[in-house]
Order: structure tokens, then sequence, then C-alpha cells
């Protein structure tokens, strides 16, 4: 700004970043936000007048979900968009849950808890939710979190979780000594975007620092310089920053710009180690990513001597073994920072992995056979090459499958698509690991034999080459790869890379197209894809490269994926013991404080029982307020409120969602263990009585969602919780599915009568009073009412009416049951209807939702807009509205701002050029499902 005519212009920082105490922080309570729906966020916190931070605080028996839910919904243009552009942090919390935090745009399923800096576990008062408060908006804290650690992701604001944050802090530090070493994150806790804050702030605070980006894999690479550029470290119009040639890396080496560099580590040249080094400009910062695989060697050697100056920074999730020839440590230095797998699977950020052992044997069914056709093929060979054919052989019988054993495997995949929770609803995907590219092939060929086929990919290294198999026998191994790929894998003029693009990207954003992918390789390392749950292991991996391979099942995806599943066909069950136990103190390459134990291998059983305790306990533990004698009318009465009170479903919402979690979470728990609860430790008594709670419990659930007209209120989790349930209790599934499950009470009335459809849906276990039944009655009609009120405002105000005659009648108890039953018939049949015969003028028919906006045009709000007072006259407006719509709505106008407003324009010559009748009347179109 100018300071005065004449004057140079000066910078002025609306805050003073060095100087945390120069500025004036302020807290503001309920205030006020304006411009949309009026909200008033409980706390506002101002720096120099500048909102930056949003405080949602929830009682103790409220969900903290629902004040993450309430920061979203503030910042959408209805409610309070506009005063959200400089707010950075929005926090939500409560005494009992804790402390969750995000930015401005972040979806409710990446808000994360904050995590105590002291490792304070106690539960002292304010330790869940003031110290969290009091450690994130510390003046100095909240100024480092705005200035250096919120960043862009692609235009997503992202701010870091606190593993990160640490990470960076320790980072900091350890540079500022001039230092480097090693950050152990493990996998998928998030390290490109550590990577990229890191980057950030060396860029931002050292006018000198370049950084260079080390990775032995083009695909890495290319996804580092994906990450970097999505996150603005890299301009969009700045050319790519990654190396395409030796000659080109000693160039930009010397050269001032860029300041980031990315290069595959071949592209050290490991040829002369002991000539001059490549001219450097600049002070270099080197970040080894998987550092793990870049251990010594010549290049290594070689980066080393070039860089002599350069600050080192490796990146790892699984640092190389004592019994490796060089650990990680050895190579890159001390750890600055380590995040490992146990901690990223208590803070949630990961999933915890489960282990499978499937055998399939294979034995050698004519030993005479073998012999004979080695006679025959080595008789003109001499014993020793005889020798190393007969090795040969028993080299490809230890590591080759036979078609025999692949088709059972294939028969066992097959079969867990059908049966498997997540791998049975079209939301999972799996992995299938092959010894050789060879076996890659024989399964991809072998599935397209199967319905399944069509789900399956394969993604090797192999690139198909004619010349490579122009002197290779028909029957060869090279010539079965190349077959398959051209015949079987790839499409005409298709390249490998294609297709495998193309794959991956089925199997990340369309599960329910590609389901299987069959790797060898490739895809065990760097690869994330949330959809994927199951990896079948039929290939001998060891240590890091396993524990890799394992972690692509663990990412998080949803309340329905609990865990990353393992099945292994290789008996390679102490390996992957030791994998996940894996990093034990014996092993570890530790620093003095002596953490041990990246992952602890659990007693499945044992902990599949605590699950289970736990589940059984807290569902008691819900429902012991329900009345004696707890039969399925209490808990009908006691979830869903008095029906004649028109509030009472609202009311108990919160118990009944409660309770919906509680049984999910109870038949899940009971389901991953129901084959082995004696092994669990549970006696036969015990056994029956956990499965009469299981179906008393699936029963009474069932029974809640018809009785309060919610069976159709699907959450993700449900569907996986309905297979359980049929899979593992219920003999004949068939008899309680079906197109019953398909219609609400309401739907069922009308097309079969009252009382099949009180028999099928609300009474079918004939448990319920006649009382309870009509209480059910009356609930499902009130729900339909109110979820179609906005479709016909007079019609259901009539319905409304009806309901409450209805109610009374049944309050007072002056008529028969069967009387009541004719009446709620009698009035489901009416809403059913929509509209009374004979109410209309005939020019109507056939136009049903012509026929609402007749019904409700005389009483929509209005300035000067006048409804015809003649029948006539008022069904030709409403025909000339339905026409408007039909031939001047554009498709897809629902939900679009712009394209409502064309909508606005069209209907509003026809309401006098009333702007309050056509907002009126738009809202009752808008809730036709006729007008698309």
């Amino acid at each position: 700004m100018q300071v005065a005519a004449g004057q140079p212009h000066e910078d002025v920082h609306l805050i003073d970043w060095e100087h945390p105490e120069e500025n004036d922080f302020a807290l503001a309570q309920e205030v006020t936000l304006k411009g949309g729906h009026e909200r008033r966020p409980d706390l506002v916190l101002y720096i120099n007048g500048i909102a930056v931070a949003v405080i949602e605080l929830k009682r103790s028996s409220v969900e903290v979900a629902d004040g993450v839910r309430q920061l979203i919904t503030n910042q959408e243009e209805i409610f309070n968009k506009q005063f959200f552009p400089a707010v950075q942090l929005v926090f939500a919390g409560s005494d009992s849950q804790g402390l969750r935090y995000g930015t401005t745009g972040t979806p409710e399923q990446f808000f994360v808890q904050w995590k105590d800096e002291q490792g304070d576990t106690a539960m002292e008062p304010g330790t869940l939710l003031d110290k969290p408060l009091a450690q994130m908006c510390r003046k100095e804290r909240i100024l480092d979190l705005i200035r250096n650690c919120i960043i862009f992701d692609a235009g997503q604001k992202k701010v870091p979780r606190p593993h990160q944050y640490f990470g960076v802090k320790a980072a900091q530090k350890r540079v500022s000594k001039r230092e480097g070493g090693v950050i152990w994150h493990t996998q998928g806790s998030g390290k490109s975007i550590l990577m990229v804050l890191i980057a950030k702030w060396l860029m931002e605070y050292d006018p000198d620092a370049r950084i260079l980006v080390v990775t032995d894999r083009d695909e890495l690479d290319k996804q580092i310089v994906g990450v970097m550029r999505n996150a603005g470290v890299v301009g969009e119009e700045t050319a790519s920053p990654r190396i395409t040639s030796r000659a080109q890396f000693i160039e930009k080496l010397g050269a001032t710009t860029p300041r980031l560099l990315c290069a595959l580590i071949h592209k050290f040249d490991p040829a002369d180690l002991k000539g001059d080094p490549p001219p450097i400009h600049g002070r270099f910062y080197v970040f080894v990513d998987e550092c793990h695989r870049s251990q010594g060697g010549d290049m290594n050697r070689q980066m080393k001597r070039w860089l002599g100056d350069a600050i080192f920074i490796g990146f790892t999730g699984t640092p190389l073994l004592r019994k490796d020839k060089k650990t990680t440590r050895a190579v890159f230095g001390t750890y600055i920072h380590t995040y490992k797998f146990h901690q990223a699977v208590a803070d949630k950020v990961v999933l915890d992995l489960k282990y499978e052992a499937r055998d399939v044997p294979q034995r050698l069914t004519s030993r005479s056979a073998i012999n004979a056709w080695f006679d025959q093929k080595t008789q003109n060979l001499n014993n020793y090459q005889k020798a190393v054919l007969r090795k040969r052989w028993a080299t490809m019988e230890k590591l080759m499958s036979s078609g025999e054993r692949k088709q059972r495997i294939i028969h066992d995949i097959i079969h867990d698509f059908g049966l498997k929770p997540r791998l049975n609803n079209d939301r999972g995907t799996a992995i299938l690991v092959a010894a050789s590219i060879y076996d890659a092939c024989h399964y991809f060929r072998l599935f397209q034999n199967t319905p399944f086929g069509q789900y399956c990919g394969i993604i090797t290294s192999y690139e198909p080459n004619h010349n490579a198999i122009s002197r290779e026998p028909a029957d060869s191994d090279e010539r079965y790869k190349f077959d398959t790929y051209t015949q079987h894998v790839l499409a005409d003029s298709q390249s490998t890379k294609q297709y495998e693009d193309e794959m991956k990207r089925r199997f990340i954003d369309e599960p329910a197209i590609c389901k299987l992918l069959i790797v060898v390789s490739k895809l065990l390392t760097g690869f994330d894809a949330p959809s994927c749950s199951y990896i079948y292991l039929d290939n001998e991996l060891y240590d890091h490269n396993l524990f890799q391979a394992i972690c692509r099942t663990n990412r998080l995806d949803g309340d329905d994926k609990d865990y990353g599943y393992i099945v292994d066909f290789k008996e390679l069950f102490s390996d992957v013991q030791e994998a996940i136990a894996v990093y034990s103190s014996d092993e570890l390459d530790l620093d003095d404080d002596g953490e041990e134990n990246n992952v602890t291998l659990k007693n499945w059983l044992e902990e599949g029982k605590k699950k289970l305790d736990a589940a059984r306990e807290a569902l008691k533990y819900l429902c012991e307020p329900v009345p004696q004698p707890r039969e399925m009318e209490q808990y009908l009465h006691y979830f869903c409120g008095d029906a004649s009170n028109p509030n009472g479903l609202n009311e108990t919402e919160v118990l009944r969602i409660s309770f919906y979690k509680a049984v999910a979470t109870f038949v899940r728990a009971f389901a991953a263990i129901s084959q082995d609860l004696s092994d669990a430790g549970y006696t036969s008594a015990e056994i029956v009585a956990i499965n009469k709670d299981v179906e008393f419990f699936s029963d009474t659930r069932a029974a809640i969602k018809k009785h309060s007209g919610e069976e159709l209120d699907i959450k993700p989790y449900e569907a996986d919780m309905r297979h359980l349930i049929n899979t593992y209790i219920q003999a004949d599934p068939a008899a309680r599915l079906g197109a019953v499950d398909n219609h609400s009470l309401v739907e069922l009335i009308i097309q079969t009568g009252i009382h099949d459809a009180i028999a099928k849906k609300l009474n079918e276990k004939g448990k319920l009073s006649k009382n309870a039944v009509a209480e059910g009655i009356i609930n499902n009609v009130r729900k339909t009412i109110i979820r179609d009120q906005l479709t016909d405002p007079k019609f259901y105000d009539e319905m409304s009416k009806l309901l409450d005659d209805l109610i009374k009648q049944k309050r007072n108890d002056t008529e028969s049951y069967e009387d009541f039953l004719k009446m709620a018939e009698a009035l489901v049949l009416r809403m059913g209807g929509k509209a009374t015969k004979g109410t209309h003028p005939s020019v109507l028919n056939g136009h049903p939702e012509a026929i609402r906006l007749f019904n409700n045009l005389e009483s929509i709000e209005a300035d000067s807009f006048q409804c015809p007072t003649g029948d006539d006259e008022k069904a030709k407006l409403a025909l000339d509205i339905d026409i408007a719509m039909i031939e001047k709505a554009p498709a897809g106008w629902k939900g679009d701002g712009t394209r409502e407003k064309q909508v606005l324009n069209a209907l509003y010559p026809l309401l006098a050029r009333d702007r309050k009748a056509t907002l009126a009347i738009f809202q009752i179109i808008k809730n036709q499902s006729g007008y698309a």
C-alpha cells in the first residue's frame, strides 16, 4: 500500500509470522454468521481481526460427528460459505470423545483425532478435549500450522495428521543442525504429503535450498512429481522437474533452476567412482524415497560423492534389518521420526491385518511316468547334461503350480467373492500374487474360462515382442506369455501401458468392474487402492517385500472395511508372522530410546473373543432401560416412542441409530469367529446363548426398522451385516428375503391389502399385540407423509388430518381393531392414489404433476399473483406450467444453480412475474419425480 502521496508502496503483512506476540489474538463466542441461513458456531478464533479457526463443542452424550457435519454444512452456499475463505482450521470436540480437526473442504471421513504429543493417555479432566485444543491453538503452534502445514492437493485443501506434523517438526530440528537421517512412517500413513510439507518449508526458509527427490522406479518418480505439482510446490506452468537423461541431470545440478528435481537413482553414473564430481549450484537436500531399496551399491556411493555437502533424508515404511548387508540406518543415518504400524492402526490411519493360511497340497501321482519321460528325453545326453535337466525339473516342480492346483485356488477365490464381506458387494477388490509371469498368464487364461474372467486383469513387467519369440518353439514358456498378451489381454492396437493404466484405474475407481488383479512384483509397493481388501499369496515373499505386499490391503475405505485380509497358499505363516511381528527388538536397528515392535502379531481368536464380548456387553448395556419383560413389544415402544406423539420417532432416532450400529458391531464380531467359538474358549452353554442373542437382536433390529418405517434407510455396512446373518445364522435365507423386503409397509398395503401386509412385513413372527401393530402402522404412514409432504402440500395436509383422526380413534378405543384397520387401509389407499377422483377437471387426467400443481395453486404464498377462481382457468395455468417444465427445463437441472435459474425464468411470467409465488411453486415442482 502507499503510505503517503509521492511515497513508494510498502508491503503490509496482515499477520506477523515471526513474532507471534505482536499479533492480536481474540476468541468470540456464538458469532452470528449471516448471508444465508443464520448459524452460530460455538467459538471463532481471530488473529488481527481475521477469522482463522471455527470450533464446535458438543455435550458428552452427543456424537462429535454431529459437530463435524455442522462445520461442513456451515460452509455450504445456502448457509455461510462467504465466512470461510480465510478460515484455516475447523475443530469439533467433546469431553468424552476428544478433539477432531480438519480444514475448510475436508470431508467428514478425513477429520482426524489430535494426538497428545507427550503420549499422555491418563483419563484426567481435560485430557481428551482441553489439553489437545490448548496444544493446537497455542499461538506459535497455530501460526505454524497455518503458514507451513496447510497445503492444497489437486485443489483439495489439506491439513496434516498429528504424526505428519510431528514428523515435519522433527525434520526441521534435524536440518537446523545440518544433519540428515531416516523418517520411518509405516505403509499407507501419508509419506508423500510429509515429503511435500518438508520440501515446501525448506524452499521457503532457505533461499539457497534445492530439493532432489531420488527414487528407484519410474512409477514412483511419476507419482511424486504428481503429488508435488498438485500441492503447488511445482507450478502448473512450470516444466516437469523429472530428469530424463544423465546429461540433463548433470546440467541441472549446476544450473540455478529448477529448485526441485526428481530423478531415478540410475541417473548417477557409477562407472567412474574417482573422477571429479560435476559442478553443483545451491544447497541440496536429497529426499530418498523407499530408501530401504536404495541401499549401498555404487550408485548410492556415487550419489553421496557427487552431492557431498547435501543433507540426505531417507523415507521408508519398511527399513532393512540387521541381517541385511547394510541397514537403512547405516546408509542414511539415525531415525528422525518414526510412526510404526501398531501406532497407525491404533490411530485408525490404516487397518489391521488378518491372516488365513489355506493349504492346497500337490502330490506327484506317478513317479514312474516322470522317470520314463526322462529316460526317453535324455537318452542322447551325457550324465552331466542329465543332471542339469533333472536339477531344472526339481526347481520347476518346487516353484511352478500345477494346473489342477491353480484351478482349486481359482475356485477358492471365486467362492470368496460370492461369500466374503466386501468382496460380495462390489465394493472390495483383491490382488493375486503369482510366482512368475508364466504363472500369472496361466492364472489369467484359466480365469477366462470362468464367468468371473471378465472381472480380472493382469499386471506384470512383461512386454510382448515378436522378435523375442522368433526362435522360440511353439510350446515354450516365452511363446505362452506372448500369446497370452497378444491374444487374450491386449485389444487391437493397445499398448501394455494403456492396458495397465486402464486396469489400475478401474481397480481403484470401479471395483464392480475390475475385481481381481493378477500380479507378480508390480503394484506390490507404492500402489494405493482403498477398495483392495484381500491379497492372495501364491508366491514366496520375505521381509520388507512381504510386508509391503500385504499392506496393499489395509487402506481405509468406509465403515464396512474392518481389516486387510491375507490369504496364504504358500505356507508362509512363519514369514508372515515375522513380517507382521516384524522388526522386533533383536532385529530392528534401534535408536537409544529402545522403541520396538513395528507390529505385534495378535492371537486372532483371543482378539475376536474380546471384540465379541465387548460388543455383546455394549449392546446389553444400551438395552438396559427397556422395561420388563423385555419382549419385542417393549423394545419397539422404547426405540420408536409413542405412536400418538408426532415427534416420537424423531425423539428416539438417536437411540435407534445407536441400536442399529451396536447390533451391526455385535453380528460382525460374531461372524468373525463364529466357526471357532469353542476354540476361542466359550463353553457349549455360552455358544448356545450367544447364537440366541445374535438371532434375537437381529430380529429385533429388523422389527424396529419396519415398525419405524426405516427398513430402506440402509447404511453402507448393513448390506454386509445382512449377508453375514443369512450365512451364519439362518438355515433358509431365501425365506427371509425376496420381494417383501423391497417394499415399504405402505406400498405393501396398497398391493396386497392390510392383513397380508401386516403378516408379511410388520408382524411376520406373530409376536406383536394389536396395540403394537396399530402403532407400527401409524409410524409408517406418518413417515410416508413426512417424506412426500413437499410433492403435494395440500394433499398431504389433508392426509395428516386423517392420520390425526386415526390416532384419536386408536387412543379412544371406541371402535374395534378391525374397524381401525379398515380406516388405516382406506387412508393408505388414498395416499397411494395421490388425489381423489373427480376433484380436478378431466383435462388434467394423465398429467399427475399438473394435478398436484392444480391442488396447490390457491395456497401458495404470493405478493401480486392471483390464483384463477374458476377450475378451468386454474387447470389451464397448471397445464401451462407443466408444458413449460417439459419443454424448457434443461436436463439435470435439479441441484445445478445455473440450470435452476433457467427453470425459474421460465416460470416467472406464468406466475404474474411474482417472485414469491414463483419460488413457492418452484419448491413443489422441485419435489416432483416426473420433472427430472
